[in-house]
């Protein structure tokens, strides 16, 4: 009985938060206190003691960094350059945007944040260049998938956190290079299948002007070839670099550095605060800690664990597995991923714990299955990519899109059962 309780919250907290347009952490705070308090005898303080307030600190501080160095201008430029590096060569730009997306977010940016920076420059880029649109957003997107599990990623954070939390552990790099190379080939897929090869046919191509697009909420960017860099967007670079270090080649907390860096750069230049200050992700915070609380209310009731005991009891340990990376698919599509993170891990504690499956080959398949399907049109970086393209071509792009995302559903938790689990 407790088991159906416990679904049933989770089914309330994404269902409602989907039909309503709420915050699902917000619902899942609500359904956690009531729950807690109401049926399995908690008092308020233990379900508050199950908000993760590292992961908040790491949260606030990454996005409060690079909210300073997107209203600064810093990322613009560094955009900027990148494209203009390519001169003309039409075939590489959808890879340029690839490869900025994999660094901001791999520098610890939320992947939802480097998809509202990139998405709308890369659309207007496309435009200018004649490059597919949904190309240009399917290498951002895969992109942002390939940088999201770097040891210092908000993917990465996550999942080591509910990791540990069930006393499993598994290694950083080996995570993120399969990760990234999974990601790299779903691009290149993407590529040759939507218009790469014609790039590559028509090879270098003359472009002088700056590219100038909107974004959604109003306003410009322009990004342009010939901007400065002035000592603000230097100091910039080399607190972020700093940041970088401190955290892999020091061991210190990720979440405390980006904040300290970006007060620095708030108390140096105080004109940018209050825009970076709105730049926090402020929802994605509320998001992961609710379901974070709710899942460890869960936890202290015993739910989670007869939960785990019966999905790994299912048929064999792969097929457990392989039903596993296919709820991850689906929900994840149409939901929060690093709300799956949360919820299936600790499901999948049973056989990670006992050997049934390999735990690093299970968690890369997680990783690949629930982040491959952010391309479909009803998430963020998949609405973004319809909403900033061209009117005449926003259908072609949304039945395109709608056709590679319901693909990945099907593909990504197969071929990843396959390739890091079985075999």
């Amino acid at each position: 009985m407790q088991e159906l309780v416990a679904v049933s919250g989770l089914v309330l907290i994404f269902g409602l938060s989907m039909w309503r347009n709420i915050n699902m952490g917000a619902v899942a705070l609500v359904v956690a206190f009531l729950l807690g308090v109401l049926y399995f005898g908690q008092t308020a303080s233990d379900i508050a003691a199950g908000f993760p307030g590292s992961l908040l600190i790491t949260l606030l501080g990454v996005t409060y960094l690079f909210g300073m160095a997107r209203a600064n201008g810093t990322i613009d430029q560094i955009v900027g350059g990148a494209v203009g590096a390519v001169r003309g060569r039409v075939a590489l730009v959808p890879w340029v945007f690839f490869i900025l997306a994999a660094i901001i977010t791999g520098s610890g940016a939320l992947s939802a944040a480097t998809n509202a920076i990139l998405i709308p420059v890369g659309l207007a880029f496309a435009q200018r260049y004649r490059i597919n649109p949904l190309l240009v957003g399917l290498c951002i997107i895969n992109g942002t998938n390939a940088g999201g599990f770097s040891p210092i990623a908000v993917y990465y954070n996550i999942v080591n956190g509910v990791l540990a939390k069930v006393g499993v552990s598994v290694d950083a790099g080996q995570l993120f290079l399969w990760t990234f190379i999974a990601n790299v080939v779903i691009n290149a897929v993407a590529f040759i299948l939507l218009g790469g090869p014609e790039l590559m046919r028509r090879g270098r191509e003359q472009d002088t002007a700056d590219a100038t697009t909107s974004y959604l909420g109003g306003g410009t960017a322009t990004i342009t070839k010939t901007a400065t860099w002035t000592g603000q967007k230097i100091a910039t670079v080399v607190l972020m670099v700093s940041v970088l270090v401190g955290a892999l080649g020091f061991k210190l907390d990720v979440g405390f550095l980006a904040l300290a860096a970006a007060v620095i750069l708030s108390a140096l230049y105080p004109q940018h605060t209050k825009e970076a200050l709105g730049h926090i992700g402020w929802n994605v915070i509320l998001l992961i800690g609710g379901i974070v609380t709710y899942i460890s209310m869960l936890e202290t009731a015993g739910v989670i664990k007869e939960l785990a005991n019966s999905v790994a009891g299912i048929g064999t340990p792969l097929l457990a597995a392989l039903m596993m990376l296919v709820v991850a698919g689906v929900v994840s599509a149409f939901a929060s991923t690093n709300a799956m993170f949360v919820v299936l891990v600790p499901l999948a504690a049973p056989l990670l714990v006992t050997g049934s499956v390999g735990v690093l080959g299970f968690v890369i398949a997680l990783c690949i299955a629930a982040s491959a399907v952010d391309s479909s049109p009803f998430s963020t970086g998949g609405a973004l990519v319809i909403a900033n393209t061209e009117e005449e071509k926003r259908e072609k792009t949304f039945r395109g899109m709608m056709i590679w995302g319901m693909s990945m559903i099907v593909a990504a938790p197969l071929l990843a059962w396959l390739l890091f689990v079985v075999i």
